[in-house]
């Protein structure tokens, strides 16, 4: 038996690199995914390639800052079976390699309001549902770090550490359901940068030069620890993070 056997996964972003990366580790592991986002095209492009490969993939356009659509499709998604797993993997509009003295006050506060609106509403819509199985994984993505030095990112890591107070706070309190919660931290994907990106190549090196493995991590290992994460094997895992920066992170 595969690892997400029987188990239902919304992901929203699911058309996203990262989203992609792990709906497809997903689906290999035998989960039912849920790929939400707001270009339907594009999302049934990512589904169609998982089952064309064995998959098993839905679709839905979901605005993930809109409460009632959350809510809603979140409903949806309870009546055909329950949701498992629930990983918010959207875009939070930051702006990188602006300085913050020269940055507008718009474009820093962006990520913040949005990974905390987005967050609150995707995590809440699941546990309203996983509390009555008793069951249920809650994924985050990012993690809070140290300052960085060598690259402006804006309100980026301003907006992780508010995710990851939530993270926190839903593990105390929903632990006594069952339900855990679980921040991923890479410490960057190379791979997730757009080819037109000012200063790619070097910010590339930058990346795998930090980590103590000499590499940086995959999309493929991104989803490939996830799946592992939301699965039952990973049943004592809550209120934590998990690390697969190559040694980039220092725990």
């Amino acid at each position: 038996m595969t690892l997400l056997t029987g188990k239902n996964a919304i992901i929203y972003g699911g058309a996203g690199r990262i989203g992609t990366a792990v709906a497809t580790a997903f689906a290999e592991e035998g989960a039912r995914v849920f790929l939400a986002g707001r270009t339907h095209g594009r999302l049934e492009a990512v589904a169609a390639h998982l089952r064309a490969a064995g998959g098993q993939a839905e679709t839905a356009e979901v605005d993930a800052l809109d409460e009632r659509a959350v809510d809603e499709h979140a409903a949806a998604v309870a009546a055909e079976g329950g949701i498992d797993v629930s990983f918010n993997l959207i875009g939070h509009g930051d702006v990188q390699g602006t300085p913050l003295v020269d940055m507008a006050l718009a474009d820093y506060e962006r990520p913040v309001v949005t990974a905390v609106r987005t967050q609150f509403l995707t995590a809440r819509a699941a546990a309203r549902h996983m509390i009555g199985q008793r069951s249920g994984v809650i994924l985050f993505f990012g993690g809070a770090a140290e300052p960085v030095r060598e690259f402006a990112v804006g309100g980026l890591q301003v907006a992780f550490h508010a995710l990851e107070a939530m993270r926190r706070q839903l593990a105390a309190e929903l632990g006594p359901h069952g339900i855990r919660t679980v921040t991923f931290r890479t410490g960057g994907i190379p791979e997730t940068l757009p080819a037109d990106f000012p200063g790619r190549a070097e910010l590339e090196e930058n990346i795998a030069g930090k980590t103590m493995l000499g590499r940086a991590a995959t999309l493929a290992d991104i989803g490939e620890v996830a799946a592992f994460v939301a699965s039952d094997r990973a049943r004592t895992m809550t209120a934590a993070t998990v690390n697969i920066s190559c040694g980039a992170l220092v725990d």
